[in-house]
């Protein structure tokens, strides 16, 4: 009998949405989760239309619903439960990674996403709040919800479509790089070193086509190439999963078999232990 005691989460609030896809879509990927663990869901945050705007007009909106967020997330960790949760953006990020840095700092942050997201304000060339979603916990500006998280503490996985400052964090080593490949497992296995992991799964890192997601980036990991990273994943204490990015499809249906699918390959870190 495993010892292991998950919390599921469903965050369905706007935060730097394009569209409202997303905000539909956590519900899929969070009552396929909470259906396999036996679980009920707890929901944190309020649909609203998408505003794509500017990154301090989006935060400022959705600060109250990343507050909740931070909120929920403290309670989870610090009644040392495994939070797994569905986000809409990756930019919840922002209120889920500081409370991650705080209670387990021996934690390593494991982003498995298209784009590495750390632009700052400073450096944004899009003014996207997305792109800004891994530098705030890093403590790299001032989100106003925490910091924490170091860089030695955080490896990019199947990021292939970086802006220009961003290449130049990962050529000067500033944030580890495990790049789409045929030795992928093995690679992440070695930048993991054996730490706990906090997984981060945007589901734009998947070849475009695999799951409904916002952007479409060619190379991408198919699930196959998914399922033997997530073995070397469960390699390690899981301190949490977080699955953000999935979209509602546009035909009916669809979704759910997409879900059940990403599920499928995610579920060695599902087992209690």
């Amino acid at each position: 009998m495993g010892t292991t005691t998950f919390a599921v989460t469903v965050f369905r609030g706007r935060v730097g949405d394009h569209n409202d896809r997303a905000m539909a879509g956590s519900e899929v990927v969070g009552a396929a989760v909470a259906e396999h663990l036996g679980l009920v869901p707890v929901t944190v945050g309020v649909p609203a239309p998408a505003l794509g705007t500017g990154w301090q007009d989006e935060l400022d909106a959705a600060r109250a619903d990343l507050t909740a967020m931070a909120a929920r997330y403290e309670e989870v960790l610090g009644a040392h439960h495994v939070p797994v949760t569905a986000l809409t953006r990756c930019a919840v990020a922002l209120a889920t990674l500081p409370r991650v840095a705080a209670h387990r700092p021996d934690a390593v942050v494991v982003w498995f996403d298209a784009h590495a997201d750390i632009n700052t304000p400073d450096d944004t060339t899009t003014g996207y709040l997305g792109g800004l979603a891994l530098s705030g916990p890093m403590g790299w500006w001032d989100t106003g919800l925490g910091g924490g998280l170091g860089s030695d503490q955080v490896i990019l996985v199947g990021t292939r479509d970086l802006d220009p400052a961003e290449q130049r964090r990962v050529d000067d080593g500033t944030v580890a790089l495990v790049a789409p490949g045929a030795d992928l497992p093995d690679r992440l296995r070695a930048a993991v070193a054996g730490r706990p992991v906090y997984v981060h799964l945007d589901c734009d890192v998947l070849e475009p086509g695999t799951v409904p997601t916002d952007y479409h980036v060619p190379d991408g990991l198919t699930l196959d190439d998914l399922h033997p990273a997530v073995l070397v994943l469960a390699e390690s204490e899981l301190v949490g999963l977080e699955i953000a990015e999935f979209e509602t499809a546009q035909q009916p249906g669809e979704e759910a078999v997409a879900a059940a699918a990403l599920l499928q390959a995610l579920r060695p870190l599902l087992i209690p232990v």
